[in-house]
């Protein structure tokens, strides 16, 4: 019996999901959109609203829906209204990344926002909602009209609001969430396009860059899509170095991506394994948790956040679904048992974001608990039995429902 089958195990997940969810359910602000949450709970003061915070909340709350677990604070309605009433830009197109209130805050048109917005609209798709095909034809317009270089298969990065070009910076992580955004579309409406895209991104990421470097993921580039191994940038969304907790996502995206293009070649599970093995044996800290960045293979910021550690249990749920060996399961117990130990709030509900080196919970790269997102993945993604198509085996299955009922 594998770590997945364990009812003891599922139980888990399927408790620390409702207590998450419980948690984030104080999220909705009177106004709309939504606050940021102290650990305890309490709404954080100020109003600047990012637009991946919108997005991540509609995403996580609608897949918990189609696992059985009701919306009982509206937060995929409240932010499928906020995304095209507030973030959405009426006078350039797209969508705004931050705003104060309703008030946009001065800066770029990111693609890592875009796409998650494709990601949003997409599980809120296969949720039912009645606005996701209305946000999902807009922000499909958008992206194929500003973002998607053809040419090179890829998600350009940045623009002014009014979409000039201002740089020439161009990332890996934008286009890993878009992988995640693209495969979550194909799921929601069947269209091949985005699957062919998301191989295309994948493919050379991983078949050409992972493969070249030793199976880390170099993070930045410049315009001619070359390694920039010396960029440093925003310390949250663009470090310096690799980033092990990107290549667990790259390695379950590159096996959903696999599953749902028929299973074509061996190439795929070979190089989701490098990538997962490589960053464990790179990231892995003697205190337990995963260091944050690397460079050349060695820790550079040792920094212990807890979506690393989510998105490492996710990657291995997918090897042991496919090819159980004996070290992925006590890899996945090893980080479930630090997650338990240490970073999931058993009192409030939720995972702490980040740990002091003396393993309490810390605030020096975040405030608050920033968002459900990584967490409830990790709870929900080990409980379906294949590598793709999670929402609709949710939705199914329903593992979030309680004692019968639909909560």
């Amino acid at each position: 019996m594998t770590p997945l089958d364990d009812p003891d195990h599922r139980a888990l997940l399927i408790r620390d999901a409702h207590h998450a969810l419980d948690f984030f359910d104080a999220s909705i602000r009177a106004a709309g959109g939504f606050h940021v949450l102290d650990l305890d709970g309490t709404p954080l003061p100020g109003t600047v609203q990012e637009l991946h915070t919108t997005t991540r909340l509609v995403h996580s709350y609608a897949l918990a829906q189609m696992a059985g677990r009701p919306d009982r604070a509206g937060i995929v309605d409240q932010g499928m209204d906020w995304l095209w009433r507030a973030h959405r830009d009426p006078d350039h197109g797209g969508y705004l990344w931050a705003l104060d209130g309703t008030a946009p805050v001065e800066g770029p048109k990111l693609a890592y926002g875009h796409v998650f917005v494709l990601l949003a609209a997409s599980s809120a798709k296969m949720a039912g909602h009645p606005d996701a095909d209305r946000l999902l034809a807009d922000i499909t317009q958008v992206l194929d009209r500003h973002y998607w270089d053809d040419d090179a298969g890829l998600f350009r990065d940045e623009f002014t609001r009014d979409w000039r070009v201002f740089s020439t910076y161009r990332g890996m992580n934008a286009n890993m969430h878009g992988v995640e955004a693209l495969l979550a579309q194909h799921e929601a409406t069947g269209d091949a396009r985005p699957l062919d895209r998301a191989g295309r991104i994948l493919e050379f990421f991983i078949a050409g860059q992972a493969a070249r470097h030793g199976w880390r993921i170099p993070e930045h580039y410049d315009d001619r899509w070359q390694p920039d191994h010396a960029y440093a940038g925003n310390p949250m969304f663009r470090p310096a170095g690799t980033t092990p907790g990107h290549s667990f996502e790259m390695a379950r995206l590159l096996l959903q991506w696999w599953d749902l293009a028929g299973r074509p070649g061996a190439d795929a599970p070979a190089h989701a394994r490098a990538l997962v093995e490589t960053a464990l044996a790179d990231a892995w800290l003697p205190g337990g948790g995963l260091a944050y960045t690397l460079r050349e293979g060695r820790v550079d910021n040792a920094a212990r956040y807890w979506w690393p550690v989510t998105e490492a249990i996710g990657a291995l749920a997918a090897l042991i679904k496919l090819d159980p060996q004996p070290q992925d399961a006590l890899w996945y117990r090893r980080l479930w048992d630090f997650a338990q130990s240490a970073l999931i709030d058993h009192r409030h509900g939720g995972w702490f974001p980040e740990l002091a080196p003396d393993g309490t919970p810390d605030a020096r790269q975040f405030v608050g608990k920033p968002d459900i997102y990584h967490a409830i993945q990790a709870d929900l993604l080990p409980l379906v039995p294949g590598l793709s198509r999670a929402a609709q085996a949710l939705a199914a299955t329903k593992p979030l429902k309680r004692n019968g009922t639909a909560d």
